[in-house]
């Protein structure tokens, strides 16, 4: 049965990556995985390279010093890894999820995602706190990754927790926004909750169509749905909309508007995954 994989790495927002994985694990009655990956660190290859400059004798005492730091390091970082691993487990059991399990790997996150995506359902991350709190400024490199590479969907925690309880759809009427619909009425990950569906733009006669046929699909679903169709960037209308409709999920799809919109995440996917003030659902 596929798994609820819940990316985490002993930093504090691995609090909330728990909290939202053992939360979508229980609606969506499937298991939970949690997953901590040692990062691979090529400075240290850097280290090594400059071992030929020094003489014979010395770059043999140099490099064997380097391993034995290396095993040293790498010892650490497992042990630290099984510490990371037990506590989530217990955190879960503690929540009422009993049976999860955890996965130790090495390498780049979004590979070995990449690995496991076969027997995943939903993929759970968090962004690393920017300094001097705020906005992010920049989108982690690792969750850049993991949404550009994965054929899952992809939940972006932010830093604290809190239980969704209304949800917002971007919805700008193309193929990949329709498909987006027709799964979310079919999942049971939002069902029961609240829908805001927002579009940035004029409105057109197409446009209402669409937000029509949307409203439709998830209404006939059973969810409870509202529509905010405005001219603007798209950025700004989400955040304006998330403020004013009190949204605590916002659900989007990972597209672009280029002919390369196979190989990187759209622009305003991008933005709202640095700037979101809600954790961000995003689908293929």
């Amino acid at each position: 049965m596929s798994k609820v994989l819940a990316c985490i790495n002993g930093r504090p927002n691995s609090n909330s990556v728990c909290e939202y994985a053992i939360w979508a694990a229980q609606r969506l009655q499937a298991p939970l995985e949690f997953l901590h990956v040692i990062e691979q660190q090529p400075e240290r290859a850097l280290i090594h390279d400059l071992s030929g400059s020094v003489g014979l004798g010395a770059q043999e005492i140099l490099l064997a010093e380097l391993t034995q730091l290396d095993e040293q390091n790498t010892k650490i970082a497992e042990e630290q890894a099984e510490k990371i691993l037990d506590a989530a487990i217990q955190y879960s059991r503690d929540r009422g999820i009993e049976g999860a399990t955890a996965r130790r790997r090495s390498g780049i996150l979004a590979d070995v995602l990449l690995e496991l995506q076969d027997d995943t359902r939903l993929v759970v991350v968090g962004q690393r706190p920017q300094p001097g709190g705020g906005s992010r400024l920049s989108l982690d490199l690792n969750v850049e990754r993991v949404v550009r590479t994965l054929h899952r969907p992809v939940f972006v925690a932010t830093s604290t927790f809190t239980q969704p309880s209304h949800f917002a759809i971007a919805f700008d009427g193309s193929a990949t926004g329709c498909k987006m619909i027709e799964r979310v009425a079919l999942s049971p990950l939002l069902q029961d909750l609240p829908c805001h569906i927002i579009n940035a733009g004029s409105p057109t006669s197409s446009g209402a169509q669409q937000l029509e046929w949307a409203r439709t699909v998830l209404t006939d679903a059973g969810f409870t749905v509202g529509v905010t169709q405005q001219p603007g960037d798209a950025e700004t209308v989400l955040h304006n909309a998330i403020s004013a409709q009190h949204v605590d999920l916002l659900v989007m799809g990972a597209y672009g508007h280029s002919r390369i919109r196979e190989l990187i995440v759209g622009s305003t996917t991008t933005t709202m995954l640095r700037t979101s003030p809600v954790p961000v659902l995003i689908l293929r």
